[in-house]
C-alpha cells in the first residue's frame, strides 16, 4: 500500500466512528412518528447503541390567548402514551431505551438535548405533523441540520418505509479525505445489514469557456482530461473498496459521468435501488468554501433524496450557525 494510502486509510480510522455512542430519535403526533423510529432502531441495531425518544410538545397559542390548563395536561398524557407505545413496538433487540417529553420550540429543545447528553446522532423526519411549510423539508428539520451538534439522520417521511430494511447502502464519494472519513461507519452499518455497499464518484464534464462553437482540439482536451478523471477515480475507488472490505464482503464501486454531480447521484439512488445513502456534511470543496456546515451536494440531497440520509459531520467542520442570528432573518441560510 502506498504512503498516500496510508495515510488516508489511517484518517478515515480516526474519523470510524462518529456515532457510536447515542442516538436520539424526534418524534411528534404524526403518522410518520413510527417510519422515524424504525430507522433509528435499524440503525442503534447496527451500532449496538442505545436510543432515546424525544416527543417535543409544542404550544399552539390560538388568538393571543393563555394555553387552557386541561387541554395541555390531555395533550401530555396523549403524547407521553404515544410514546410509551413507540418505544414499545420498536424496542426489540435494543437493552436500553429512554422516552422523554419536554415542552418548548421543537428545533431547539432538539439541539439543546444533543448537546446536554452528547448524542452523536440525531434521527428526524424531512416533515412533522404541521405539515411542509415553506421549504422542501420542514422548518424543525432545517434548523435541526444548521444548529446540530453532531450527525444527523434525515428521514422522507412520504417515501421512507416504516420497516426498514437496508440491502444497499451508497457513499457518495469525491476524493476528499472528509468524503472518505464516512466509508468506515457505512460499511460497519452494511455488514450488519447484510447489504452491499456502493461506493460512487461521478466524472463531471469539465466546463470550458465558450464564445462560440467548441473546437475540435478543444473538444479533444476535454475528452482527455475526462478520461484522466476517469482513470484517477477507479484508482481511488478499488483502493477504498480494499480497505472496505475488511469490514463488509459485500463492495462495489462506480463510476459515472455527468454534467451534475449532484443529480446524477439523485438518479443513481433510483437506478440503483438504494435504501441509504451515508455521506460526509463536507466534501472537498469545504476546502474553499471554510464557513459553509454543509457542502454542495449535501445540502442539494436533503431536499431531493427520495431514500434515508445520514450526514455526518466531520473533525473539524465550520461551527454551528448562531440560532438567535438565523431568527432574525425569518428564513434558514442558504
Amino acid at each position: 500500500m502506498q504512503a498516500s494510502s496510508v495515510v488516508s486509510q489511517r484518517y478515515a480510522e480516526q474519523n470510524r466512528c462518529p456515532i457510536a455512542k447515542h442516538i436520539i430519535a424526534c418524534v411528534d403526533g404524526s403518522e410518520h412518528a413510527q417510519k422515524i423510529v424504525a430507522h433509528a432502531f435499524a440503525v442503534a441495531n447496527s451500532l449496538h447503541v442505545p436510543v432515546s425518544l424525544l416527543h417535543i410538545l409544542q404550544a399552539r397559542p390560538t388568538n393571543n390567548r393563555p394555553p387552557d390548563p386541561i387541554d395541555c395536561d390531555i395533550k401530555r398524557h396523549e403524547a407521553r402514551s404515544a410514546l410509551k407505545k413507540l418505544a414499545a413496538a420498536c424496542a426489540d433487540g435494543i437493552e436500553e431505551v429512554d422516552a422523554d417529553l419536554v415542552e418548548g420550540q421543537a428545533a431547539e429543545e432538539i439541539c439543546r438535548r444533543t448537546r446536554e447528553q452528547a448524542a452523536e446522532l440525531v434521527v428526524l423526519g424531512t416533515h412533522g405533523e404541521r405539515g411542509s411549510g415553506e421549504y422542501a423539508i420542514g422548518n424543525t428539520a432545517r434548523n435541526v441540520l444548521d444548529h446540530a451538534v453532531g450527525s444527523v439522520l434525515l428521514v422522507p417521511v412520504f417515501t421512507a418505509s416504516a420497516r426498514p430494511h437496508y440491502r444497499r447502502i451508497l457513499v457518495p464519494l469525491d476524493g476528499s479525505s472528509w468524503s472518505e472519513s464516512v466509508v468506515p461507519l457505512a460499511a460497519r452499518l452494511a455488514h450488519a445489514a447484510d447489504a452491499e455497499l456502493v461506493l460512487a464518484h461521478v466524472v463531471p464534464v469539465p466546463e470550458l469557456t465558450e464564445t462560440g462553437p467548441l473546437e475540435a482540439e478543444d473538444l479533444e482536451l476535454r475528452g482527455r482530461l475526462v478520461d484522466r478523471n476517469e482513470r484517477v477515480a477507479k484508482y481511488y475507488l478499488d483502493r477504498v473498496r480494499g480497505y472496505a472490505a475488511e469490514e463488509c464482503p459485500k463492495v462495489r464501486a462506480l463510476t459515472l459521468h455527468g454534467d451534475d454531480v449532484r443529480t446524477s447521484l439523485t438518479n443513481l439512488i433510483g437506478s440503483e435501488h438504494v435504501d441509504l445513502v451515508v455521506l460526509s456534511a463536507r466534501g472537498r470543496g469545504g476546502n474553499r468554501i471554510s464557513d459553509m456546515p454543509y457542502g454542495n451536494v449535501a445540502a442539494y440531497l436533503v431536499t431531493h433524496s427520495p431514500v434515508p440520509l445520514l450526514i455526518v459531520r466531520p473533525t473539524g467542520s465550520p461551527s454551528i450557525i448562531p440560532m438567535a442570528a438565523k431568527r432574525e432573518t425569518g428564513r434558514p441560510a442558504a
